[in-house]
């Protein structure tokens, strides 16, 4: 073979290997028809561009990945994770971690870690270190990576840096550092981190900035987010606020008589759907006129209070006390019968009546004060709020008439 005949066919074989190379195949070889040292010598490195080259292209569809997990609005974890499980070809580590910066600037705070040794783990989320005179200070100064290639040696020069302590405990002996920039301000650092020593090299920093780059915008992201998220709660908590503050009667703080026949409308049909019986028991308080004449305005409205007190603190859980007007309550029991509504009003009424009351003068005289209650039932035909309240208010009538401090049941729900 001539070599015209050879540098033509090389030509050939150059033309397809560069090629190969544009439609992302750096795979390369050549034929092996040569003994001529000039041409092997530049095959070879054609050979090893192309494996460069290969690297490169590796490490761009990496960083675009996730970058395009970013703009798909993916959470920060699961980024931090996809990095992970991908990255090896691109970096070596045994362990990835991601701190930010307090808002005071004088803290670090592990948000996220990975490991291939997870039970050995012992810097993770929360653990908190000073910025101030740290080495990672310095990093935010230059704002660029920093590589440490033999962290025992890193510690015997250091040996107060806790974080340090720490991660040479789990085995860690190289480690690659990035700050965190967004908007030209540090918000924290990512660090990957290696149980060989002597791991990283340059090459490693500038895909490592890219990288970097990438989770600063998302933290950014993550963080207005965490702020959108945390004013539409406490937006949510201000209006359930407010709708139970508009819900509460202003001197006792129990619902007052809107709010309360809501919660009996609703609790009525929710029992009827269950086949249950609803008690309503309307107590007033007696005499309450003679108490605001005797001992004036300021102890009526301490009298109302306390017995709304009283009667909502020997109540279950899920009943409901409510003002129904001047000096009458409203107790709504679900899925009570007659009997257990009786001894449940006969509670109420002698927990009222063995109470202490005083009065606002210096004399504190005690007051006596009691109620009376009329206690009535939905399942004896008692099918709306109204109705029942009616029945509820006639057996008060009866109670009063019989003497007051007394119970009385509707007529019709007497056996």
């Amino acid at each position: 073979m001539t070599n015209i005949t050879l540098s033509v066919q090389r030509l050939v074989a150059y033309r397809e290997a560069i090629k190969q190379i544009k439609d992302g195949n750096c795979s390369l070889s050549f034929p092996k028809d040569t003994d001529i040292e000039p041409i092997l010598d530049f095959e070879s490195e054609f050979i090893q561009l192309a494996a460069w080259l290969d690297v490169r292209f590796d490490e761009f569809n990496k960083i675009q990945e996730i970058s395009t997990e970013i703009n798909k609005g993916s959470v920060l974890d699961d980024v931090l994770n996809r990095i992970y499980d991908t990255f090896h070809i691109i970096i070596p580590y045994d362990r990835i971690g991601y701190a930010l910066i307090s808002d005071d600037h004088e803290k670090v705070i592990a948000h996220w870690t990975k490991t291939n040794y997870p039970e050995k783990t012992r810097i993770k989320k929360g653990y908190t270190a000073s910025l101030a005179g740290s080495s990672l200070e310095k990093i935010l100064t230059t704002q660029q990576p920093r590589i440490l290639n033999d962290l025992h040696l890193y510690l015997a020069n250091n040996p107060k840096s806790l974080s340090t302590q720490l991660i040479v405990s789990e085995g860690i002996q190289s480690s690659l550092t990035c700050p965190l920039i967004a908007d030209d301000k540090p918000i924290g650092f990512i660090f990957f981190s290696s149980k060989e020593k002597n791991t990283y090299i340059d090459a490693h920093q500038k895909v490592f900035i890219s990288i970097a780059r990438q989770i600063s915008v998302l933290v950014e992201k993550s963080r207005l987010y965490q702020h959108i998220y945390d004013l539409n709660n406490q937006l949510i908590t201000a209006l359930s606020q407010l709708k139970e503050q508009s819900s509460r009667d202003a001197l006792t703080s129990i619902f007052h008589r809107g709010a309360i026949m809501e919660f009996l409308k609703n609790t009525l049909e929710k029992d009827a759907r269950k086949n249950q019986p609803t008690t309503v028991i309307l107590a007033d308080i007696d005499h309450f006129k003679h108490i605001n004449d005797t001992y004036g305005h300021i102890t009526g409205d301490t009298v109302l209070k306390e017995v709304s007190k009283s009667l909502t603190s020997h109540l279950r859980s899920y009943d409901c006390v409510g003002r129904y007007g001047g000096e009458e309550f409203i107790v709504i029991l679900p899925d009570v019968d007659e009997a257990s509504a009786f001894k449940i009003a006969e509670r109420l009424r002698w927990v009222v009546a063995e109470r202490e009351f005083y009065g606002d003068d210096l004399q504190k005289r005690d007051i006596p004060v009691t109620i009376s209650v009329g206690i009535a039932l939905s399942d004896k035909g008692n099918t709306t709020a109204a109705d029942i309240i009616a029945c509820a208010d006639q057996a008060l009538y009866e109670a009063k008439r019989m003497g007051r401090n007394r119970i009385a049941v509707d007529p019709r729900d007497s056996v």
